[in-house]
């Protein structure tokens, strides 16, 4: 399955190495003004080039195939592509034989009776999330009135990122981080009790980002050593504003007006320089792999920009469920 939303629904497509990747967003309000200059600035967030990513290279320009007219959306499915154009698919010829530890190597050739297309980890690449980011600033333009801003906050369990990326490139291996994302001035009544919760149907969404490994939202996990009395959000004025926000902005699965709060947790890039003792499935022995090609010595860095387009994403289809595409607009 790899679509998303009741309303608002964004399906993704393509692979790594293949000619193209990119999304089709449906339920798209009609009169929204768009122009692939729009989806510029969030696009070159997610692009590497900064320490610590790969040495790969995309221009990531975006083309509009369907549901724009005059720079206006048409009520019509939107389909946009981005071309494919710094591929180096040797390297990646080793491991049908010697699966990748931590990739998704040995599980998409039993699900897919070894079809798939393993270049560049073909269709669970991390390449493919220009489509979600592609997709976020069409929803943020819907969810306008909120202002949504994720930043790394911490890298190899440090709070000290450039200290934590100098030890990893150092010893050739790769580090995780943990993402905070904050959104401001939510609407209130957004998400349904239990399965259509805020927290489960944004959870959903980031957890189709790859490398995601949990998520907590307000106090998290903290929460568990925490007493009702102390955990609990009192209101202190009619609009629903509380004196705390342990709840991160959402009760009942609804939200309730305050600032939306929630970190994410991104593992280690699996593609490490490290050397790995693994199974070879070809000679039906251990062997030890050292992964070859450009990888992120911490993917984490690109990953904030993501948060944010599934969040608006979430938003967005919860707001057009909630009153509707042309309440809404009205």
């Amino acid at each position: 399955m790899n679509s998303f939303g009741v309303v608002f629904r964004v399906s993704i497509f393509g692979e790594s190495h293949g000619p193209a990747i990119g999304a089709v967003i449906d339920g798209c309000p009609p009169g929204i003004a768009l122009k692939a200059d729009d989806f510029l600035p969030d696009l070159r967030r997610r692009q590497s080039g900064s320490r610590g990513t790969t040495k790969r290279h995309e221009p990531d320009m975006p083309e509009i195939i369907s549901g724009v007219f005059q720079d206006f959306t048409t009520g019509a499915p939107i389909t946009l592509i981005t071309r494919n154009s710094d591929k180096i698919s040797s390297d990646y010829d080793e491991f049908k034989k010697v699966p990748r530890p931590g990739h998704a190597d040995y599980v998409s050739s039993v699900k897919y009776s070894g079809y798939s297309d393993m270049r560049g980890s073909g269709h669970f690449s991390g390449r493919i999330t220009w489509g979600l980011v592609a997709a976020g600033v069409i929803a943020k333009k819907i969810a306008a009135g909120s202002e949504i801003s994720a930043k790394l906050i911490s890298a190899g369990g440090s709070e000290n990122i450039e200290e934590a990326l100098d030890k990893a490139i150092a010893s050739n291996d790769t580090i995780g981080g943990i993402i905070e994302c904050r959104v401001q001035n939510p609407p209130a009544g957004l998400g349904e009790p239990f399965f259509y919760s805020f927290e489960s149907t944004l959870s959903h969404l980031i957890f189709s980002i790859p490398a995601i490994k949990g998520i907590e939202f307000g106090a998290g996990f903290a929460a568990a050593g925490m007493r009702g009395s102390v955990h609990n959000d009192p209101f202190v004025d009619i609009n629903g504003k509380t004196a705390t926000n342990n709840a991160g902005g959402i009760n009942g699965g609804i939200t309730n007006g305050n600032e939306i709060i929630f970190r994410t947790v991104v593992k280690p890039t699996s593609s490490t320089g490290a050397d790995q003792t693994t199974f070879d499935f070809e000679e039906g022995k251990m062997t030890t792999l050292k992964v070859k090609g450009r990888h992120d010595t911490c993917i984490a860095l690109r990953i904030p920009v993501i948060v944010e387009s599934v969040t608006a994403i979430a938003l967005a289809d919860l707001m057009l469920i909630d009153r509707g595409i042309y309440g809404l607009r009205d």
